[in-house]
């Protein structure tokens, strides 16, 4: 499915160098900003490798395995959201977190969303107002914690803020191809977190998987909560809502499930802080 609209002609030409300064948070030794290099974008895609291909056992191309980077065409035209760990460096060395952030104009350019290739979008490209597509987050082992999270969420709350995003987007993943081991969470999602009808986005034909394999009652929820990955459940804990079907990805060995996050919460709970902050 492709998007066939932006909300001004501004949109057409994508953000300014400038950006970097649009969400730019130091917290001790830590750093949330978008990404100013070149350098600075291969360093994200290659800690993406290491979490999607090297721990997560997902499929990469030749040419992927040859530089050790996770990449496609839509790295030319997103933002790329990055933490980084000041002790380790204050450029590309330094980056333990990442996050791909795609608007209506950079899907434009693309013809489309990342996830329209496994979901029918269209009620995200019809909504009214700025929509943000989250993709390709991860963070390094060994920084894989609730504080690099928060960070990643403060850069996000900060660049929703700038662009007055209205909501949030994207697909999440469980480990495997195989739902039926994910048939307590995919079930809890669908019977406790189901999208209202107005924003449900659904699985295409040829793509959807039954999420709810259990009837309601059959499983314990607090149990199949805890199944539930730390990512989705953070995008929970912010009103969060699934779409209607998961689907497989085979490419990076997973089971996804479509996440849609009004911003409200979002900026709420983030935006408020810093303003706050920086008034005193």
């Amino acid at each position: 499915m492709r998007i066939d609209r932006v909300d001004s002609e501004a949109e057409l030409l994508g953000p300014p160098v400038s950006n970097a300064e649009i969400v730019k948070v130091v917290a001790g030794d830590f750093e949330v900003r978008l990404a100013q290099t070149a350098a600075e974008i291969e360093a994200a895609q290659a800690l993406r490798f290491r979490v999607f291909y090297e721990e997560m056992a997902a499929h990469a191309s030749p040419e992927m395995k040859a530089l050790g980077r996770d990449f496609d065409p839509f790295d030319e035209v997103c933002d790329h959201l990055l933490v980084l760990d000041r002790r380790r460096g204050e450029g590309p060395e330094g980056i333990v977190g990442t996050y791909r952030l795609i608007r209506r104009s950079a899907a434009l350019k693309m013809g489309r969303f990342y996830s329209s290739a496994e979901y029918d979008i269209q009620k995200m490209i019809d909504y009214p107002g700025e929509v943000l597509e989250l993709g390709r987050s991860c963070i390094a082992k060994d920084a894989r914690n609730t504080a690099t999270m928060q960070m990643l969420w403060r850069g996000i709350a900060l660049y929703a803020y700038h662009y007055n995003i209205q909501v949030m987007f994207g697909c999440a993943s469980l480990p495997g191809v195989d739902p039926e081991q994910h048939a307590q969470a995919l079930s809890y999602l669908y019977h406790h977190h189901l999208a209202p009808p107005d924003i449900r986005v659904r699985a295409l034909p040829s793509r959807y998987v039954k999420m709810d394999m259990l009837e309601p009652g059959s499983y314990d929820p607090r149990k199949a909560m805890a199944r539930v990955p730390p990512l989705i459940k953070g995008y929970l804990r912010l009103g969060g809502f699934v779409g209607d079907g998961a689907v497989i990805d085979p490419e990076f060995n997973s089971t996804d499930v479509f996440i849609i996050v009004k911003t409200e919460l979002v900026t709420e709970k983030y935006i408020r802080h810093y303003e706050r902050g920086m008034r005193e």
